[in-house]
Parts: C-alpha cells; sequence; structure tokens
C-alpha cells in the first residue's frame, strides 16, 4: 500500500512537471500578469474573479478597451482563460456576450496594429559606428556590436539571441550556422539552423564581429553573451532579454535616434523589412526568421514596398 502512495505521488509530481512544461516560462508568467491585472478589477469592483463568467470578462473588455489595443485585450482572454482551465474551471470564451463584445470594440477603436519601429541598415551603421566611438574596452565593444549584428542579421527574437550557446555555432568557409534549440514557435524543440554569411564589408559583419568576440573573450562553451560583473571581469551567467532591449536603446540614444518606439523586436523587424526591400521572398525571410505563418512577413513586406510598388509614381506632375 505504502508502495502504491508512493508511485502515485511521484506520478502526480511528474504531472505537475509536464503540466508546467506545456509552456514556455515566460508564457506562463505571462497568463499569471494577466489574470493580477484581472483579479484586481474584479476585486475593485466586487466581482468573482475565478471562477469567473462571461458577463464579467465583458465587463473588463469593456474597462480595458479605453487605453488597450485590441491585441490586448485577445491577449488578456486568453490568459484568463488559460488560469480557468489549470485551476479546473470551466469559462465559455466563445460565449456571445464576450464574441460581440469584441466585434463591437474593434469596429469602434480599429484593428490596425502598431508595432515597434524596425531597426533599418542606416540605424544600424549608426549604432555600429558610435560603438566603435565609446570610450571602452574592446571587449565590451564586440560584444555589444556582435549582439546587435547578430541579433538583425539573424532576425532572432530576444530570448532566441541570449540563449545561443558556443556548442550551437559552426564555423563554416561561406559564413556561420547557427542551431536554434528552441524559439517562441517551436516549443518542442524540433530546433533550425540559420546561415549568416560573411559580409563584404567587415566592420558590419555579423560573421566577423562574433569571431573577434569570441576570440577576445576566450569563450569555448556555454552562453556567448554574458553579462559583465566589476568593470570589464566577464561573469559565466548569460545576459537577459531585456538586457538586449536595455542595450538596444541606449546606443539608438547615442547615435542621436529617438527611442521612444524601438524594442528587442526591432532586430527581427529590421532584418525582416529590410530583406523585403531588397528583394527577397516571403519563404527565404521565413527560413531566417522562423516565422510559422505568411501574415506577419506579408506585413513586412508591404511596408518594405510603400514607395517602391506606389502608384503615386507612375503621376508626373
Amino acid at each position: 500500500m505504502n508502495e502504491l502512495i508512493t508511485d502515485l505521488k511521484s506520478l502526480h509530481e511528474a504531472t505537475l512537471n509536464n503540466l508546467k512544461s506545456a509552456k514556455a516560462n515566460n508564457t506562463l508568467r505571462a497568463y499569471k500578469s494577466d489574470f493580477r491585472d484581472f483579479a484586481a478589477f474584479c476585486a475593485n469592483h466586487g466581482l468573482n474573479s475565478l471562477p469567473t463568467e462571461p458577463k464579467i470578462i465583458s465587463l473588463y473588455l469593456t474597462h480595458l478597451s479605453q487605453n488597450s489595443k485590441i491585441s490586448t485585450l485577445r491577449r488578456r482572454l486568453v490568459s484568463i482563460s488559460m488560469v480557468h482551465k489549470l485551476k479546473g474551471h470551466y469559462l465559455d470564451t466563445k460565449h456571445p456576450i464576450i464574441v460581440e463584445n469584441l466585434m463591437g470594440i474593434r469596429r469602434v477603436k480599429g484593428s490596425i496594429q502598431k508595432g515597434k519601429k524596425p531597426i533599418l541598415i542606416n540605424h544600424l551603421k549608426l549604432i555600429i559606428n558610435v560603438i566603435n566611438e565609446q570610450k571602452i574596452g574592446e571587449i565590451k565593444k564586440l560584444r555589444d556590436k556582435s549582439i546587435i549584428l547578430i541579433g538583425f542579421g539573424g532576425g532572432f527574437r530576444r530570448t532566441e539571441l541570449i540563449s545561443i550557446d558556443h556548442e550551437d555555432l559552426e564555423f563554416v568557409s561561406e559564413g556561420l550556422k547557427i542551431t536554434i534549440k528552441k524559439s517562441k514557435t517551436d516549443q518542442f524543440g524540433e530546433g533550425m539552423t540559420k546561415g549568416l554569411p560573411y559580409f563584404t564589408n567587415e566592420i558590419y559583419c555579423p560573421v566577423t564581429n562574433l569571431k573577434k568576440w569570441l576570440e577576445i573573450s576566450k569563450i569555448k562553451s556555454g552562453p556567448i553573451f554574458r553579462r559583465f560583473s566589476k568593470g570589464l571581469t566577464l561573469a559565466d551567467k548569460r545576459l537577459t532579454d531585456q538586457s538586449v532591449v536595455l542595450l538596444i536603446k541606449r546606443y539608438l540614444d547615442l547615435a542621436g535616434i529617438e527611442n521612444k518606439n524601438y524594442s528587442g523586436h526591432s532586430l527581427r523587424s529590421g532584418f525582416a523589412t529590410v530583406a523585403a526591400e531588397s528583394g527577397a521572398d516571403e519563404r527565404s525571410i521565413m527560413a531566417m526568421t522562423g516565422h510559422k505563418t505568411t501574415q506577419m512577413v506579408r506585413r513586412y513586406i508591404r511596408e518594405a514596398n510603400i514607395f517602391k510598388n506606389n502608384a503615386l509614381n507612375k503621376i508626373n506632375i
């Protein structure tokens, strides 16, 4: 009997671990953060947050719509639904009072999404130039340049970028192969390999700068992008994804570029926009960025071609 209880306890613990592993840590944190906001709204108005009902959800979405985008409302709805599922409660998110309310909000607000600005080639060059001008150690310059150039050149998400280990790199005659073990759209770790060729101009070449960074840092294993502690002492710990955002914003500011509407995603969207502008087709862009659907990539292509294929170019005034 004791063995049976022990086995059941082990199975219970293993099942809980499996449930936690079903979603990425960042996703779970987002669910919790979103639900806390919903719970606070309910507490302020004397409503039940768990379990809740469609009418309360609809009131919350109307409340949110005053200052939030449609995409935020949809994400909050998913988060509230997932928390209910994990806690064993049923919530009908397809109830007419929720669906119709969202449709009404969308009509009133519109659904156009204004994303963060992409870092384009002119921005990229200004950033690298300003890093080279800084009165800091060469080792820090090379780390920061490598982060930005690799992030742009590979169309990386910032979480993918800081997750790269030395073991994921393979330098070949054409350039560099980087293995991505897991990403936002590859939660089961099937992996993918990105190829970064050498640039003609070594100053802005991701592969050349990364080689120099690895040589000066003497990194032979583990995370390739690490923190500095006590000046220029390189730590063993990898950078956080938020560090990438702060680094980008800092150098944009130093380069004289208003950084408010830029983020860690600006490197990835910048690559896709510049590639589309240069004539790359959506399949080759998706092969690098890892997008699973064409919707976002086609948006980059449309934005890149807004002046190139502009009908007004045919009009002579």
